[in-house]
């Protein structure tokens, strides 16, 4: 029997499985690999350069170890940061994760739109790049939290969500201007889908929250051979790069249809 080569779906943390949720939908055929770069998280602490290096040589290392047939980064602040790099580098497809602006413009009926972000999302050339080509008759408030992504984390292990600081963080992706008022919030991390039914209850006024999880399913779809109608017999597995997965990370992991795996050997900042 050949072997199976796996869809490799890679995010700095849990959050990705959003996206990996709505690839099963697509491909349910397909087998997954799915990592989790947990021993750099939270990547809005890093420099850039040392981030990019770094993401670089922890792939390197995965394409030779799994053998995907594509990879999905399902991380908004490296695929902004460092896809150009890896494209050039490996011959593999890539899919990434980028602000859904474009289809936040193309549904606004305010013209009032906001991208909740991290920082390093929100300070990207490449996201105003799209503000240009796609949102240039809306107002766009970009909208970065450096703690979002980490209470997403905790949440998703059983941690209980402080709604007060949740507001806090939120707050900004709520303007009122001449009579209109923000309709469409995209969320720009792949984390914070997570968190939606908490934003809706403690929004000021009802909004789309726009996940961009579909998306990139199906731009994965449209990427791979159509060669997979049997379901895999390997089983799919998370990867966690910090060499430590908790009794809750591998029960929520399992919930999605993987086998949690410490794999401790990734790159740190002082390699």
């Amino acid at each position: 029997m050949t072997r199976e080569r796996p869809v490799l779906v890679f995010d700095s943390g849990i959050g990705g499985l959003t996206v990996l949720r709505e690839l099963r939908v697509m491909m349910p055929a397909r087998r997954f690999v799915y990592v989790a770069d947990d021993a750099a998280f939270p990547y809005g602490d890093w420099e850039e350069t040392a981030l990019k290096e770094h993401i670089v040589r922890l792939f390197d290392r995965l394409i030779r170890t799994y053998d995907p047939h594509l990879a999905v980064i399902a991380c908004n602040t490296a695929s902004t940061l460092v896809m150009p790099d890896l494209r050039a580098r490996f011959p593999l497809p890539f899919v990434g994760t980028v602000p859904a602006i474009k289809p936040a413009a193309e549904r606004s009926r305010s013209g009032l739109i906001s991208v909740l972000a991290t920082p390093g999302t929100v300070k990207r050339e490449y996201t105003r790049e799209l503000i240009r080509d796609f949102a240039r008759h809306c107002h766009v408030r970009l909208v970065g939290s450096a703690r979002l992504a980490t209470m997403a984390e905790l949440h998703l292990r059983g941690g209980s969500l402080d709604m007060d600081e949740l507001k806090s963080e939120i707050a900004e992706c709520f303007v009122e201007k001449d009579g209109r008022h923000t309709d469409i919030v995209a969320l720009a991390c792949t984390h914070y889908p997570f968190l939606a039914n908490a934003f809706r209850k403690i929004a000021p006024w009802p909004v789309d929250w726009l996940d961009p999880a579909e998306a990139i399913a199906r731009r994965a779809l449209d990427l791979l051979p159509n060669d997979a109608s049997e379901l895999p017999t390997t089983p799919d597995l998370a990867i966690f790069t910090s060499g430590n997965v908790s009794h809750e990370t591998a029960s929520l992991v399992h919930g999605f249809g993987l086998s949690a795996r410490e794999d401790g050997r990734a790159p740190s900042r002082s390699d």
